[in-house]
């Protein structure tokens, strides 16, 4: 019998190397991705499940940054519960106030109040992200000695605003993931985790998935909103 590829073989590999914790987060974290293309509030607990987990197996390793980038995501998952919460809470109030035009169709209730920023807004925030990645990437290469150092900010940085923008449910927020997922499976398989690799894959996908449902959604309300705004 042949053998497996290499790649392949790193993949099964690195899938056995994780442990149950690791591969619960990761589960948890494929969970988020999936209610976050739902517009459903429980994307938040099961992110922050996941980056409890991750920062708990961050901190056995010692890897005291990933771990305070995890205490970032576990903060932001409690913020983007609460937020999405008020919108839903706003939605049931505008709907009760508008009770004649129950019979017009109405977008579904996670999928209320999203918004999107102009160009201009996008490019200020690139800026000052891509600036940011800088300054870290330079403590990154010259004081920790890290791989793929100005890289690997640039990825930090933009991860770190971008999971702001799904808290305040902008819709382009899943562009900006799908460029740091598929920037991040070149990292993975330049440095040859073809089991990150993979997961990144299905990130990226599921970050174009996310992008066309949410710009649905957003059409769909926009119409709407037009159609109330005129009643």
């Amino acid at each position: 019998m042949s053998e497996l590829p290499s790649w392949l073989g790193a993949i099964i590999s690195g899938f056995n190397q994780q442990s149950a914790i690791e591969l619960m987060a990761t589960l948890l974290a494929l969970c988020y991705t999936a209610l976050a293309i739902r517009h459903s509030l429980w994307c938040w607990p099961a992110a922050l499940l996941s980056s409890v987990l991750t920062m708990h197996v961050m901190l056995d390793a010692r890897l005291f940054n990933d771990a305070i980038l995890q205490l970032y995501y576990a903060g932001m998952a409690i913020y983007g519960w609460w937020h999405w919460r008020q919108l839903a809470q706003q939605r049931t109030i505008r709907q009760s106030a508008t009770s004649d035009l129950a019979s017009s169709p109405m977008p579904a209730s996670g999928s209320a109040q999203m918004q999107e920023w102009s160009w201009q807004q996008h490019l200020s925030l690139i800026v000052v992200t891509a600036a940011a990645g800088v300054l870290l990437g330079y403590l990154m290469a010259t004081i920790w000695q890290a791989d793929f150092p100005w890289l690997g900010a640039q990825l930090t940085c933009f991860a770190i605003v971008s999971t702001f923008l799904t808290a305040r449910k902008v819709v382009s927020n899943w562009l900006y993931w799908v460029v740091i997922d598929a920037v991040s499976v070149y990292v993975y398989v330049s440095s040859g985790l073809y089991f990150f690799a993979l997961l990144f894959v299905i990130y990226t996908a599921m970050a174009t998935m996310g992008y066309l449902t949410w710009r649905r959604s957003f059409a769909q309300q926009r119409h709407q909103s037009g159609i109330f705004a005129s009643a």
